[in-house]
């Protein structure tokens, strides 16, 4: 079967798809397989990395601050709509599969029009526009939260069966990936994570308070972000662990009692795939407050605590070496978290794939 996979952007929108190309590789492996995306994001590096084949076409988001860019908006719309529209003449995808970002309008406008079943899949609580945009023209919306739903106006289109997330994400003895990371067992880890760009005003904070972690018995596993990893390397320790980019998230999830994250869309699945405490803070610089919506859905369910970046400074610490200490949040949080995930997007997608091809 041929597969057309289209999005990208952010990790948020291209991790999803490689979740389900994957499964779909592992499961059909006479499958052939293509992604449509940018030059310059994230797609153009990771998805060949995967083994996947790319196709780039020249298109671009809409600025929120005046640029000059925005003036060839119309220009690079009409360009990708016409390189989609070859693209799929060549490959004659039977599935079309979007994931959000400004990519995947042409190329999933282009798979329709060849007549390939189409497939969405939002992984945020408020729905992107292009998600908005291309609902009419799904036959499927997978939709990673129920309140989603609300924002959309085809609700015999949505599917409610989680947020893709890559097979490889599991958990494996605390001991031993505290060992492994230079931490001692008997005391609780503190994960903080960024994101590969890291989370400015989160890292000052935790420098700033980082004597009071220590006084609290926490240990701290920081990811800084690349960007700022030379800022903070100097506040190395035995029990602070300063990294710009942690390639095995596996051990920093293990090794964790508490994750401190922003909430994006995949950071939401993992943890909560996971069964992770968390407390989530919300980047307030993402299109439509996104993240913000995807913490509130989880926090209003009791898996997580909110804090939104404005009032990190009075709260953040403060709830942090709280949360630590009171085992009993701590367990209500992961249980709370469990329920809400589903582990099998990624195969309950495939299967439809699979249905579609077969027609």
């Amino acid at each position: 079967m041929r597969v057309l996979f289209a999005g990208g952007g952010t990790g948020g929108h291209i991790f999803p798809a490689l979740a389900v190309a994957r499964e779909v590789r592992d499961r059909y492996p006479d499958s052939e397989i293509l992604f449509i995306g940018t030059k310059g994001k994230i797609e153009e590096r990771v998805v060949p990395a995967n083994g996947f084949s790319f196709r780039k076409i020249w298109i671009s988001g809409i600025q929120r601050r005046f640029s000059a860019a925005n003036l060839f908006i119309p220009v690079k719309l009409v360009v990708s709509m016409i390189q989609s529209l070859l693209i799929c003449m060549k490959f004659k995808p039977q599935v079309a599969v979007g994931t959000g970002g400004y990519a995947a309008w042409p190329a999933i406008s282009m798979a329709k029009v060849m007549g390939a079943k189409i497939i969405m899949i939002e992984p945020n609580s408020y729905p992107g526009v292009t998600t908005r945009l291309l609902e009419k023209k799904a036959d499927d919306l997978y939709l990673a939260f129920e309140n989603a739903s609300k924002y959309l106006r085809f609700p015999a289109k949505h599917r409610f069966e989680g947020n893709p997330i890559r097979k490889e994400i599991a958990l494996s003895d605390k001991a031993a990936a505290k060992k492994e990371l230079g931490f001692e067992a008997d005391k609780k880890v503190v994960f903080i994570v960024g994101g590969s760009l890291g989370a400015t005003r989160v890292n000052r904070l935790i420098a700033k308070d980082i004597e009071k972690f220590k006084d609290a018995g926490i240990q701290i596993l920081w990811q800084t972000g690349k960007n700022e990893a030379a800022e903070y390397a100097a506040l190395e320790s035995g029990s602070v662990k300063v990294k710009g980019f942690i390639e095995n998230m596996n051990v920093a999830y293990s090794a964790s009692d508490l994750v401190i994250s922003r909430s994006g869309a995949g950071a939401v699945a993992e943890v909560t795939a996971l069964g992770l405490p968390a407390i989530f803070v919300p980047s307030p610089y993402v299109a439509e407050n996104h993240q913000y919506h995807n913490a509130k859905g989880l926090a209003d369910l009791n898996g997580c605590i909110l804090i939104e970046e404005k009032n990190i400074g009075e709260k953040l610490t403060d709830t942090i070496i709280a949360a630590v200490k009171n085992d009993e949040q701590l367990k209500s949080l992961s249980e709370n978290a469990s329920k809400f995930a589903k582990k099998d997007a990624a195969v309950k997608i495939t299967d439809k794939i699979s249905e579609y091809a077969r027609k």
